[in-house]
């Protein structure tokens, strides 16, 4: 029989690994894909009118350290029919981390991305395990606990992505920062915001208000500067708009933000690389001083 102490001891063991197992948190970013301190460099839409390749190709000659990936951009020039999707064979997920090795830029997320039902959400994980990613965008708020449940198993965290306000349909809420709180404020802790500052600007929020009313939820950010408030304008510069990009990312910094910055640059299709190389070099230049 086992001695009170040798309970007492098995006791206190098993309450450690409950306590290990339920505040487990994802993987951090490292260091090496970070510019002034934050995991910074492009969502591959910014890209859409090339190849995923080509969009690493073009996140690394802008400066970018790490890149999120979103689904159904073709896979590259020599292969137009392959897909960088979820239902990626292993041989395509290969070839994307040897292309993103040589290029020297890390895989950090995926979306914005829905599954129709648990088993499509299993795979969107399983997808994201293999390529070594920190987070995944979505805005599939009907999925929510299927995803908590995924996020506690696969240890990935999760961002509820917003669009701009849809007046022709009140069923959007996601657009709504108080409602993303309101959604994940009493889930598991790595299920949070993937804020988007450029669609927070069209719907009329000033972005630094949504920033600030998510504190400590925000999973990753899609970083955007817009020219006015309240319209649906193409995005600008860093730093050249009204969004107060350097009071975003102070703040990011002050709530002890560790996703990654994504410049999802929704201007200048076809010849963006110059434009978004400015928007990397504000953040390396912010960050001299801060």
């Amino acid at each position: 029989m086992k001695s009170l102490s040798q309970k007492i001891t098995a006791t206190l063991l098993l309450t450690t690994l409950v306590t290990v197992t339920t505040t487990v948190s994802a993987s951090p970013i490292p260091e090496d894909a970070k510019i002034a301190g934050f995991a910074v460099g492009c969502q591959a839409y910014t890209f859409n009118r090339f190849t995923a390749f080509q969009a690493i190709e073009k996140t690394a000659q802008a400066g970018g350290k790490c890149i999120e990936f979103y689904p159904g951009q073709k896979l590259s020039a020599e292969q137009p029919d392959l897909k960088l999707h979820h239902d990626a064979s292993d041989e395509t997920i290969a070839a994307v981390k040897a292309k993103l090795a040589k290029h020297g830029v890390r895989a950090v997320n995926y979306g914005v991305v829905s599954g129709k039902d648990a088993a499509e959400w299993r795979k969107i994980f399983e997808f994201a395990k293999k390529l070594d990613l920190y987070a995944i965008s979505t805005e599939d708020v009907p999925q929510l606990d299927t995803i908590e449940k995924l996020v506690k198993e696969f240890d990935i965290r999760v961002g509820y992505h917003q669009h701009a306000r849809q007046s022709n349909n009140p069923k959007y809420q996601v657009w709504d920062p108080n409602f993303v709180l309101s959604l994940v404020k009493d889930r598991d802790p790595r299920i949070g915001a993937s804020a988007d500052t450029g669609h927070w600007a069209t719907s009329g929020l000033k972005p630094l208000d949504a920033i600030r009313i998510l504190k400590g939820r925000i999973v990753s950010v899609h970083l955007k500067d817009r020219p006015v408030i309240g319209q649906q304008k193409e995005d600008v510069v860093l730093g050249t708009g009204v969004a107060d990009i350097a009071g975003i990312l102070q703040e990011l910094k002050a709530q002890g933000f560790s996703g990654n910055i994504a410049m999802e640059y929704e201007a200048n299709w076809d010849d963006s690389v110059a434009d978004v190389a400015q928007c990397v070099g504000f953040i390396r230049g912010w960050g001299t001083s801060h």
